[in-house]
């Protein structure tokens, strides 16, 4: 560990505890970049386009002080850089910043040391294309939401798994995600909950007209095509909900498997369901 990233959510106490790990850090010998997340407004055109800044890519790690939204940043910071990422919870919930803030210095006392285990996560990346010509790419960790406007009617939604035609959704939206990706929106939706490192792809109708029609988990090999049909009025399109633009029927938006991955730090003595039991209380009596 030569050289560490601090990616520390704009906020008071974020900021202080990212102050306080500067210095462990340098007192250890270790070269810190530290970047402060301050979102840009969900249409943020600057945001969509492909060359955002990249993290350094001789990184050792980045370290990131927020909630899962500033993970989800801290993932599109790293992008291909190959940086591995530990999360370390100062929100409400967090799944992504798995381990306590109150914790912080014994994990990093870890890390250090080399006392970690990685994990491997899929990405998804989405295109909408105009006319055949591209005009977004965004790749995400937790998922891809089409969703209606505020007072929209029920969308159409033509859906193709690998140029087959499977269904076209009537609902108030669709939820391509991750395993990562399971216990957000997608486990809101009634998606199912799917062990993290597991290399799948799924599909959940938010609020399906039809009740027959039940969320699909797909190999990762699937390429998902979508379509609105012309009746419907402009359709949101997010990326894990950090960035996203309105699509009409004269897009059409293609989502598979990324080509890179990313690798997430977590200590050796915190496992997955434990984090699954605490974080959705499921517990004995």
């Amino acid at each position: 560990m030569k050289r560490i990233g601090i990616f520390v959510k704009a906020q008071d106490e974020a900021m202080a505890k990212a102050r306080e790990l500067e210095a462990w850090l340098k007192a250890k010998g270790i070269e810190v970049v530290c970047k402060q997340n301050v979102p840009a407004p969900i249409t943020s055109k600057e945001c969509l386009v492909e060359n955002i800044p990249k993290a350094p890519s001789d990184l050792s790690c980045v370290v990131v002080l927020g909630g899962d939204g500033t993970f989800l940043s801290a993932v599109r910071w790293i992008q291909d850089a190959g940086v591995p990422v530990l999360g370390m919870n100062l929100g409400a919930f967090g799944f992504l910043t798995e381990s306590s803030v109150e914790h912080l210095f014994p994990v990093m006392e870890d890390i250090v040391k080399g006392a970690f285990t990685t994990e491997e996560r899929i990405l998804l990346t989405a295109k909408v294309l105009q006319d055949g010509k591209q005009i977004v790419c965004q790749t995400v960790l937790n998922d891809v939401v089409i969703n209606k406007d505020a007072l929209a009617r029920t969308v159409h939604i033509r859906t193709y798994i690998d140029d087959d035609y499977l269904t076209t959704f009537k609902a108030d939206g669709l939820i391509v995600a991750t395993p990562t990706g399971s216990t957000a929106y997608s486990l809101s939706a009634g998606g199912p909950i799917i062990y993290p490192s597991l290399k799948t792809i799924i599909m959940t109708p938010i609020c399906p007209f039809t009740l027959t029609v039940r969320p699909l988990v797909l190999p990762e090999t699937a390429t998902i095509r979508i379509s609105l049909e012309e009746r419907d009025v402009p359709v949101f399109l997010t990326f894990d909900g950090q960035v996203g633009l309105h699509v009409t029927h004269q897009d059409s938006i293609v989502i598979e498997k990324a080509s890179h991955t990313i690798q997430m730090l977590r200590p050796t003595d915190l496992h997955y369901y434990h984090v699954l039991k605490d974080k959705l209380r499921w517990g004995g009596r």
